[in-house]
């Protein structure tokens, strides 16, 4: 498995994280098999947040650690996230003080890792995200912190308070899904993708040693699907299926691919139960995409070069 400087720190991780959203579908034999699986392709960085089957995923996890003594916790790396709630985000001390305590109580284990600020709260204090962050810190609860979904000034507000480096931002991104690729590209241009959308939150979180963690790396836009196989884009399977029988691999892991090539050095998070498809996944971090490759990738999901 390649690894990764999670960031910009010494800390080296897997460059693909196992995404637990759906691994409530699977029943606890299937689950022990799954986390072997991942563990066996060194792909011991598991990522679960608390609104995840409400809690269930979280919980389900948990159980199948401690049923089964060869899944040793300094083995894992467990990350998490909170600050969603029904129908609000609440990133406020009171609740992520709880939030993490729930997590670690369904998760059957001390300490976390990473914890992550799932949303952007709109009214966030920035004092009371570090008062809580400075709290689990001290007794030993979260090891280090980031968040998701946020754009470079909502990173700097928190930085006003929170002393301890948010070594993440969670993001969506895949092929077609690449808004922040294309804002760059694009720049002064009157196209669509030339809209700054997220703040050039990619050059941000390069400039300042952020490792982005890509979410939904298989989704077309506006939650329309995956783009895998999907007739709307015929060229950009054409193209990833020919690349797959040049590296030997599945489209699936070709699409991977296309993310770790990226010089921002990113994490990729897979988002499924399925241990075939985990494997296609993992499969990715093998693959170096060339320049030409990458490219071709880019173009044939329908993004212009202007």
């Amino acid at each position: 498995m390649k690894q990764i400087s999670l960031g910009g720190t010494s800390w080296m991780v897997p460059a693909v994280a196992v995404g637990c959203m759906r691994l409530g579908e699977l029943d606890s034999a299937a689950l022990g098999r799954f986390i072997h699986a991942a563990l066996d392709h060194g792909a011991n960085f598991f990522d679960h947040a608390d609104i995840y089957g409400g809690g269930a995923c979280e919980e389900h996890f948990g159980a199948a650690l401690q049923s089964d003594p060869s899944l040793r916790r300094e083995d894992l790396i467990l990350q998490s996230k909170c600050g969603i709630r029904k129908g609000l985000y609440d990133s406020s001390k009171e609740h992520i003080l709880a939030a993490a305590d729930g997590i670690l109580k369904r998760l059957r284990t001390d300490y976390l890792d990473i914890l992550l600020i799932h949303r952007p709260d709109a009214l966030v204090e920035p004092e009371e995200v570090a008062a809580a962050f400075d709290e689990l810190e001290r007794k030993g609860k979260v090891r280090h912190f980031g968040v998701s979904n946020h754009a470079p000034m909502q990173i700097e507000l928190l930085k006003k308070a929170v002393r301890q480096p948010l070594l993440i931002d969670q993001l969506q991104f895949s092929i077609p899904v690449s808004n922040m690729v294309a804002g760059g590209l694009e720049v002064n241009m009157e196209t669509p993708g030339s809209v700054n959308r997220d703040g050039s939150v990619l050059d941000y979180a390069r400039l300042h040693d952020i490792t982005i963690q890509a979410w939904s790396p298989f989704q077309s836009p506006n939650w329309s699907g995956c783009f895998l196989g999907d007739a709307r884009y015929p060229e950009l399977n054409q193209e990833l299926n020919a690349l797959g029988e040049q590296y030997n691999a599945s489209a699936t892991a070709i699409a991977a691919a296309w993310i770790l090539r990226h010089p921002a050095r990113m994490q990729l998070i897979t988002g499924t139960a399925k241990e075939s498809r985990l494997l296609e996944i993992l499969r990715a971090s093998d693959i170096q995409l060339t320049r030409e490759e990458w490219y071709r990738l880019y173009l044939a999901a329908g993004h212009p070069l202007p």
